[in-house]
């Protein structure tokens, strides 16, 4: 018996990194997983993994800022596998660029996707869940939108400031609903996002100096963390947003 057996969880980003992971954790613990991504090269990568490891997962290619490709993608979801319990926001892009030489298209795309994509599945999701009296939601956040910016990354750090937001508002308004809405900021994470910096010792070795735990996350790490928030160990929490950073942050 897993710890959300019946349950249905959707995940956008779920193609690769912490999105698969986080994925893959739930279709371990008995979900049934709706995997979003933009990529069907990637998400069909995981949801195989995923099914040939013995769970339950299907794909559902759909752009996160467009609502009518959400909406879509929602009624598919529903009509495939019958609703949705929770939700994990996790797709997001990460441009960089210095402010001066930052393209207004990726400034655009960064907020559209990063927090006008998070907005129209809650807005969308949340109706579901409201029908069914509950649901959990959390949305996939950073460091960078707390105390600790991101040198040439203002449209990342302001996305994920305005999500931090976003989920504290979204869960005052959903708790009547008994969803629960919480946000979690991951520091820096092993996975094809990083993977370019990571080659650079002299990156490296300014992460690992500023985290206390002294290595870099894991995806699995982020997962945990997601898996507990929707769990019903969690069940007096909503509206709070977790580092998990490895002491970078602490606040």
């Amino acid at each position: 018996m897993g710890m959300f057996d019946g349950k249905v969880a959707l995940v956008t980003g779920a193609g690769r990194g912490i999105g698969r992971e986080i994925a893959a954790a739930f279709a371990r613990e008995g979900a049934a997983v709706a995997a979003n991504d933009l990529t069907p090269v990637n998400l069909d990568e995981t949801v195989a993994a995923i099914n040939r490891d013995g769970g339950r997962a299907a794909a559902f290619t759909a752009d996160v800022a467009n609502k009518i490709a959400v909406q879509t993608m929602l009624q598919t979801v529903i009509d495939d596998i019958g609703h949705v319990d929770i939700l994990v926001n996790n797709a997001g892009v990460e441009p960089h660029a210095r402010l001066l030489d930052l393209d207004e298209w990726d400034w655009e795309r960064t907020l559209a996707v990063n927090l006008k994509g998070p907005f129209l599945l809650m807005q969308a999701v949340g109706r579901v869940m409201a029908e069914k009296a509950g649901g959990t939601i959390v949305n996939i956040a950073s460091i960078a939108g707390r105390a600790h910016g991101l040198k040439d990354r203002s449209a990342y750090v302001a996305s994920k400031m305005g999500l931090i937001g976003l989920t504290r508002e979204a869960a005052r308004e959903l708790a009547a609903y008994n969803i629960r809405v919480n946000a979690v900021c991951p520091g820096v994470v092993a996975t094809e996002m990083t993977a370019g910096l990571r080659k650079d010792p002299e990156m490296m070795d300014r992460w690992l100096t500023d985290i206390p735990q002294g290595r870099l996350g894991e995806p699995a790490d982020v997962a945990g963390v997601v898996l507990f928030l929707c769990s019903p160990a969690a069940a007096y929490i909503t509206g709070q947003t977790l580092n998990v950073d490895g002491g970078k942050v602490m606040s």
